[in-house]
């Protein structure tokens, strides 16, 4: 796992020192080694953090033999042995032990299609320095990230375009090109969804690659920007035929063989282990490949009671027979927060972003890797929003003023609870949004702000510009390329394309990375998640029993009550937290000034009194509002003192 960094500017190439400076930004994601180098009108810069062959010759930017073609990349290819021996036999050589090599002759050999080839995560950069040509490509889940923003040329043929990229939006930020204005759109996503999506970013001209996608810059044409992978087509494709029995022994081989795969590491390795089937599944698996005596596992909680895992963690590691370590969270989180979100890039309110924070830095205590279980609820239908779904297809046929007046009565006599996943919170949300058809109210089930507490939140003379758009019509637009499939089916494939993309992995790689630890999930292998997409989707959902066929795969490999008890999920105790320690910090950061030209202090002030008087849970949104804040402030601070800096 590295941050990469470059720059193609056809008419006046920025400075290595630059370059460079960008670089270190991105030293927690690589601080065993830095590179830059320049070749005529592109420089790229490196921050590595060794994984596989930690020798200085796998040092990046890296140059193939011919000195033709150069690289930077983040990131783990897990069939790069396999790809290695199959390209020695095609007449390729090696002088380093390293994947990154792989991806370079494997580009050389293939050119575009190499992408076809990989088995893993990624973000990369590779330059053709004969035919000046720029390729940039990102995996097919998004598991690494690209930030980037293209600019024509100065005094060339407009055909040129410039470009900037980067891992992280921290350090594109640093070019004097990229200045600090928000994004309408984005906003209106970070408000209704508490992050932005797919290819948005909060800062205006600046966009995210999209996974599955690649991006080719050539001088003297315009930019192409193409899909490589299309997992719709597979959801839209005729399931499996074979026996229930035969699909579970296929999934249980496809399992071990993407975490014998992401084993492959020269550093220490381990896993995050949290009780619940998805991690435990993992585990098992990583004890069949390995030594269980020898694999660890870390967890952390908190000490409010639901919001702990730990015991459930305990009972899995005892069955198992690994090496667990667990860890209570008590620190400072007025202090860290701050900390937390600056780390997160854009403005970023999943709560889950706290013990995930802290759980990286636990345990990268001890290993430099660790797999995770991320993936699986969206692959096998694991969470209660498809339940939810299914209900609502019942639903339908009842009288929408029935409805309406249900929700209405819920959310009057429910009584207020911060706990986690609250029964109020639930039935309130889904009643809410059982009237809507089944796209809209799968959507509006992970929504933040409605779209009428937005309009009342935002400040009235900015309402053309954040309320151009719908942010659902992104989600609507996934849904249109699994029209016709079951509405599990698309909303799965949606759940992919947003929720897991923009969110989950965000905060994995983010907070992991903030503490310089590599994350693999085997559950994103490709094959993997093409298999679950080809099953009958009463296998994923049995009634109302969740990831089925997972469970059935998994029995006698885990304790009984691991497959079977209630997801908890891995978020933080933030309702109450507003209540006591951060509720000054909160009001303090969402009451600014700064917030003054984006939102109406009024409504603010009036989330806090319900809230704080016990009348609603505002948890999420004052979450929301307050991690909005938090970056305001950051970016614009480090606004302030680039364009100082720039004066003298």
């Amino acid at each position: 796992m590295c941050g990469i960094v470059g720059s193609l500017k056809w008419g006046s190439p920025d400075p290595a020192t630059l370059i460079k400076r960008m670089t270190q930004a991105l030293n927690h994601r690589g601080p065993d080694a830095l590179g830059i180098h320049s070749l005529g009108p592109l420089t790229l810069g490196h921050a590595r953090l060794s994984i596989i062959d930690t020798s200085s010759s796998a040092n990046q930017p890296m140059q193939d033999q011919t000195g033709r073609y150069w690289i930077v990349y983040n990131g783990e290819i897990y069939n790069y042995q396999d790809l290695r021996a199959n390209l020695k036999t095609l007449g390729h050589s090696f002088s380093t032990r390293s994947d990154t090599e792989v991806i370079l002759e494997a580009y050389k050999h293939w050119g575009v299609d190499c992408l076809q080839q990989f088995v893993g995560m990624f973000a990369l950069a590779i330059w053709d320095n004969q035919q000046k040509t720029l390729f940039i490509a990102r995996d097919r889940l998004g598991e690494k990230p690209l930030y980037y923003a293209l600019f024509p040329t100065d005094n060339l043929s407009s055909h040129n375009t410039d470009i900037i990229f980067a891992s992280e939006l921290k350090s594109l930020m640093l070019h004097p090109q990229v200045t600090f204005k928000i994004n309408p759109r984005a906003l209106n996503e970070m408000l209704s969804l508490n992050y932005t999506l797919t290819d948005s970013c909060m800062i205006d001209n600046v966009h995210k690659l999209a996974p599955a996608h690649y991006l080719l810059l050539e001088q003297g044409k315009s930019p192409i920007l193409k899909q490589y992978w299309h997992l719709s087509q597979v959801f839209q494709q005729e399931k499996l035929t074979i026996s229930k029995a035969a699909a579970t022994e296929q999934l249980n081989h496809l399992i071990q063989e993407a975490v014998r795969g992401q084993m492959i590491s020269d550093v220490p390795l381990g896993a995050f282990l949290s009780g619940g089937i998805d991690s435990s599944t993992i585990v098992a698996a990583m004890t069949k490949v390995g030594d269980a005596k020898l694999t660890q596992t870390f967890s952390t909680g908190f000490r409010e009671k639901s919001y702990n895992e730990l015991e459930e963690s305990r009972v899995v590691a005892n069955h198992l027979n690994v090496d667990h370590h667990t860890q209570i969270v008590d620190s400072n989180l007025t202090k860290l927060l701050p900390q937390i979100i600056q780390q997160c890039d854009e403005p970023f309110a999943d709560s889950s972003i706290i013990p995930t924070y802290f759980l990286a830095k636990f345990a990268r205590e001890q290993v430099k890797v660790c797999l995770s279980g991320d993936g699986g609820d969206e692959l096998f239908a694991g969470y209660e929003t498809y339940a939810a779904d299914k209900v609502h297809r019942w639903l339908r046929f009842f009288p929408k003023g029935l409805l309406q007046a249900a929700s209405s009565m819920a959310g009057s006599l429910l009584p207020v609870s911060h706990q986690k996943i609250s029964i109020d919170y639930k039935v309130k949300k889904f009643l809410q949004g059982c009237h809507m058809d089944f796209r809209r109210a799968h959507y509006f089930w992970r929504t933040i702000f409605t779209e009428d507490e937005k309009r009342i939140l935002v400040q009235p003379d900015l309402h053309s510009r954040v309320f151009a758009e719908d942010p659902f019509q992104a989600f609507n637009q996934f849904y249109k390329e699994v029209e016709g499939c079951h509405p599990l089916d698309q909303a799965s494939y949606v759940d992919i394309k947003t929720w897991l993309v923009d969110d989950v992995l965000v905060k994995v790689d983010r907070l992991s990375m903030a503490h310089s630890l590599e994350t693999r999930a085997p559950f994103l292998d490709h094959r993997l998640v093409e298999f679950a997409a080809s099953l009958p989707v009463q296998w994923k959902m049995k009634g109302f029993e969740k990831k089925h066929i997972l469970k059935i795969s998994q029995k006698g490999k885990l304790p009984h009550s691991t497959l079977f008890r209630a997801k908890k999920g891995f978020n933080a105790p933030i309702s109450a937290w507003f209540m006591k320690d951060l509720q000054v910090m909160g009001r303090e950061v969402t009451l600014d000034p700064a917030l003054d030209a984006w939102f109406v202090k009024k409504e603010i002030e009036n989330l806090w009194q319900e809230h704080l008087r016990g009348q609603k849970d505002h948890g999420l949104k004052l979450f929301g509002l307050t991690c909005f804040g938090l970056w305001l402030n950051n970016y614009q601070s480090l606004s302030k003192s680039l364009s100082k800096r720039d004066s003298l």
